[in-house]
């Protein structure tokens, strides 16, 4: 039925869509459609029904309000990063992508903040602003080609957010497009609730942005980076907690496993210390005394460790280097295994060592194999499950070690996510996390945005149901796998 209503209504959609945006703003052609059947996450797949690419706020809201008239379920997509399906499409829907609006609108350093259309590149904001002493500071690992909208959508963080913060606590305003179509702005300086915070974060189910002001952050005085190369991973995660234990907060700390090594050297040829069981990447910044003195420590903390080769940069070019193999490590692991699963647990950093040990087991019993990267300084786990997508069976039981993995993260009083979000990847685990009543209020703030439900739907809850119906238990799977519209593999 839905396959029938999709055939019936494009051609109809797609003449109302080009009234709109122009011809060059409407994708129907299935081939090209392909392009969009996914983000980051490849495990899921959905082709669109139409792709449209707007140029402005008033654009995207006539867009939205041609779907609600017609009851069309839409979805917003920035680069396609992300790694949790937040901006899986719908066969039966639009997808609205805002690539096309990439203007920085001002770059304010007297109030130290910066306005930017949500398809502006992460990495540009700072470029922009760099040669005025200031740069964004949320830097995930794909932000050479993350868009700013993304970000506010999934609250990125990044390698540097264990000092600075995730996305949520640099942006100071967004200009949305509700789910009914009207153009609105939420700041940190209205009064009433912090309609803000619900919204960044929100994965694009609570409406799209359209413009953004974010805070900027002055170039610090100075930048110190070391690599430290230790025979174990315990015996790194026992220097992440010395280094943090002893009041030391690192711009970053970073680290990763011998897999995960050896993917990156594969890759990028980083040349980290050969038969390292695990490197550990340490970057302090700030006033040039205080580093140097917090330099000393950490590099004292990494030998008394058992590290058995601590490098440190001596200009901006090694600083890349050392930086490079850690960047490069999701994409890296492609160079090693044919697929691989991207989780994105959190811990409590005192957990490191017994759940890394843990996950090793896993790997060992499941004959799965993982490498590990984190942001070891707040818990953050990335660990990459590897498979062969070509082996029959392999992807579910690569998917069944990544849910025990996120099962240890809950033990441990963590959570199921850090910062890729929940999308459709791990909606299926939230009542894990939460009880009944939990996920209900939760539902209630999102239909108080968008009480149709068309507004990048099947994204967050295990179970969609419809606003104004009785809470209780509900059990199901994604929709998009009940209607057979989403391929996994």
């Amino acid at each position: 039925m839905q396959d029938e209503v999709r055939t019936m209504d494009v051609d109809a959609l797609a003449g109302r869509f080009t009234e709109i945006t122009g011809a060059d703003g409407v994708i129907t052609d299935p081939v090209r459609l392909r392009t969009y059947e996914c983000d980051g996450l490849t495990f899921y797949k959905s082709t669109p029904g139409i792709v449209v690419l707007p140029r402005t706020a008033e654009q995207i809201a006539a867009i939205v309000r041609e779907c609600v008239a017609a009851g069309i379920p839409y979805v917003a997509r920035g680069s396609g990063t992300g790694l949790s399906g937040g901006a899986l499409p719908r066969t039966d829907g639009v997808l609205i992508v805002t690539s096309r609006m990439r203007r920085i609108l001002s770059i304010d350093t007297a109030n130290q903040r910066a306005v930017v259309e949500p398809g502006v590149i992460n990495l540009d904001v700072s470029k922009a602003a760099r040669p005025h002493g200031y740069y964004f500071a949320p830097d995930p690992s794909s932000q050479q080609i993350c868009s700013i909208g993304g970000n506010v959508a999934e609250n990125s963080g990044g390698a540097h957010c264990l000092k600075y913060g995730f996305t949520a606590n640099h942006v100071l305003a967004c200009e949305i497009v509700t789910p009914s179509g009207d153009i609105v702005e939420i700041s940190r300086d209205g009064p009433g609730y912090d309609l803000l915070g619900v919204f960044v974060g929100s994965e694009g189910t609570l409406g799209i942005t359209t413009k953004i002001t974010v805070r900027l952050t002055r170039l610090p005085e100075t930048v110190q980076t070391l690599l430290a190369a230790f025979t174990s991973i315990e015996a790194g995660g026992e220097a992440v907690s010395a280094i943090i234990g002893s009041g030391v907060v690192p711009a970053a700390i970073e680290m990763m496993d011998a897999l995960a090594i050896e993917a990156a050297e594969a890759a990028v040829r980083c040349e980290y210390p050969a038969g390292a069981g695990a490197v550990l990447i340490v970057e302090l910044d700030g006033p040039v005394a205080e580093v140097e003195h917090q330099f000393t420590q950490v590099q004292r903390l990494c030998q008394d460790a058992g590290a058995f080769e601590v490098r440190i940069a001596a200009d901006d070019e090694e600083r890349a280097l050392i930086w490079k193999g850690r960047k490069s490590a999701f994409a890296a692991v492609g160079r090693i295994s044919p697929a691989y699963l991207v989780q994105d647990g959190v811990i409590p950093r005192t957990a490191l060592p017994e759940v890394l040990s843990r996950i090793d087991e896993l790997s060992r019993e499941s004959g799965v194999r993982v490498a590990n990267v984190f942001h070891a300084g707040d818990g953050n786990l990335h660990p990459l499950v590897l498979f062969d997508d070509a082996e029959p069976g392999a992807g579910e039981r690569a998917e069944e070690v990544s849910g025990k993995i996120l099962d240890l993260c809950i033990e441990h009083g963590g959570s199921i996510t850090g910062e890729h979000g929940v999308g459709v990847d791990k909606a299926r685990y939230m009542p894990r996390m939460f009880t009944d009543a939990d996920l209900d209020t939760m539902q209630m703030v999102r239909c108080a945005f968008d009480a149709a439900g068309l507004c990048n739907p099947g994204k967050v809850f295990p179970t969609p149901r419809l606003c104004g119906e009785v809470p209780g238990v509900h059990k199901g799977v994604h929709p998009l796998v009940e209607q057979g519209k989403a391929e996994q593999f």
